[in-house]
Parts: C-alpha cells; sequence; structure tokens
C-alpha cells in the first residue's frame, strides 16, 4: 500500500480524577486543536477518560460497545481525525482491562485492552490477550500501553505484524522516564520503525507523571519531543521516508 504524508498529535492533558465528563471535555479541545494543525492521529495517554485509578476502575468502566463511545466516535467524523483514547474496558465475568478506544472517521470504533501488567495492576485487572494494528495513510501502525513496550515479546510481534509505526499510551514518572525513554529508542532502532510516546502530565493514580511526550525515528534518533510536562500537543510528521516534529503548546 502506498504511504500518503501521515501527522501524529501527542497528547499532553490535565486529567481530573474520576471525572469523565470532565475528561471528555478536555479531549474534545485537543482533538480540535489537532485537526486545526493538520493531525491525522490524536493519541491521549493511558487511561486518559478516567485517570489511572485502578482502585477505582470497576465503577469507571465503559462497555466495549461503540455506543459508550458515541461523543468521541463524533468527533473523529467532524474533524476527520483517528482518535485514541483510553480507559477501563468490560471484560466478561473478570477484572475490567486496561484499555484504549479506536475511533476512526468512518464512524468504526475498535479497542485494544494492556497485554502486560505492571506489578500492581493485576489486583484490579485483567490481562488484554490480542494485538492490535490499524492503518491510517497507508501507514500500519502498532498499538501499545506502558507496560507492554517493555516487553520484548509486544514489539517483535508489532514488527512481525508488519507495523510501520509504534505508539505507546502510558503513565511515566520523572524517575522512569530516563529507562523507558532508552528502551523505546532501542525499539526503533531494532525494529527499524519509527517510536511514538505520549505520557500524562498530572498527578494521577498516586503517581507524579514527567510529560517527555515524545517520537524517535527509524534509527532511535529523538525527533522531537515536548521537553516539559506542560499542556502542549507533540506534532509528529512521516513523509517521504524521513520525520519532523514540532510542539504546539495549549492554553
Amino acid at each position: 500500500m502506498g504511504k500518503n504524508p501521515i501527522t501524529i498529535s501527542l497528547v499532553q492533558a490535565p486529567v481530573v480524577a474520576k471525572d469523565i465528563a470532565a475528561n471528555l471535555t478536555i479531549h474534545l479541545n485537543y482533538i480540535a486543536a489537532s485537526s486545526t494543525l493538520g493531525a491525522d492521529v490524536v493519541v491521549f495517554p493511558e487511561l486518559s477518560l478516567t485517570g489511572y485509578e485502578l482502585s477505582d476502575a470497576q465503577s469507571l468502566t465503559f462497555r466495549q460497545d461503540p455506543s459508550d463511545f458515541s461523543v468521541l466516535s463524533n468527533a473523529a467524523r467532524e474533524h476527520n481525525i483517528t482518535i485514541i483514547a483510553g480507559c477501563p474496558l468490560a471484560k466478561y465475568n473478570s477484572h475490567p482491562t486496561i484499555g484504549a478506544v479506536i475511533c476512526f472517521p468512518t464512524g468504526k470504533v475498535e479497542f485494544y485492552s494492556k497485554q502486560f501488567l505492571h506489578q500492581g495492576e493485576h489486583s484490579y485487572c485483567s490481562f488484554g490477550a490480542t494485538d492490535y494494528c490499524f492503518s491510517v495513510a497507508g501507514y500500519r501502525i502498532a498499538l501499545a500501553i506502558c507496560a507492554d513496550f517493555l516487553t520484548p515479546e509486544h514489539s517483535e510481534n508489532a514488527a512481525n505484524n508488519h507495523a510501520d509505526i509504534y505508539i505507546t499510551s502510558a503513565l511515566i514518572s520523572e524517575s522512569g522516564y530516563e529507562m523507558d525513554a532508552r528502551v523505546l529508542a532501542g525499539i526503533a532502532v531494532k525494529h527499524k520503525m519509527p517510536v511514538l510516546l505520549s505520557n500524562h502530565i498530572s498527578q494521577t493514580g498516586g503517581w507524579l507523571a514527567c510529560g517527555h511526550s515524545a517520537a524517535w525515528n527509524a534509527d532511535g534518533e529523538l525527533i522531537v519531543s515536548s521537553e516539559h510536562k506542560q499542556r502542549c500537543l507533540v506534532l509528529c510528521t512521516l513523509a517521504n521516508g524521513s520525520m519532523t516534529g514540532a510542539v504546539s503548546e495549549m492554553h
């Protein structure tokens, strides 16, 4: 499949603990801004719709049903943009998964559940079991959620599934960022594909996130980073085999 230029917007936005309505409003503002800046895909951090509130995950759970995401799906159609947002997803007869909803401009809605959990997440959440890729502008994009990328099997499966881009939604603190950034750059080098990170900026679930959303090219070179934990969009454009980036502040 031929590839057109693609711009991916990595969101650094505040999150309000357990307030889905407030977080939806924040999402809509960042989606509209991403579209205005020419983004084809907009990516929010892990559990962006609820905050990383694992002890309340069961009460904050969304069904894996497009009707639960009509607001985001309508925004995807209105702005002609693919949206990736995070939330707990219901799993039959078990704890919810740490999930992502993917809303396409066509009205299609798909889901992904985190497959590899951090210590402590098992008490509240179930494992996902299926890799996930989707296509935009001729690019095949693999989706990871936080601890997924720390398990080599996950990115290896993405490469085996012919992914062109590897995107992770995460919650990373200042103390963990340097090591995690090295892992992400290493994935890019090993599998010769760009790697993108959307990280939180708020204190959520007892963790103080550090922002620094970023993109590495297929050689593992850091192309763009927010370099802070302020509200912004980190824009990454792939065209003609190269990557460029920019940061757009939000208020």
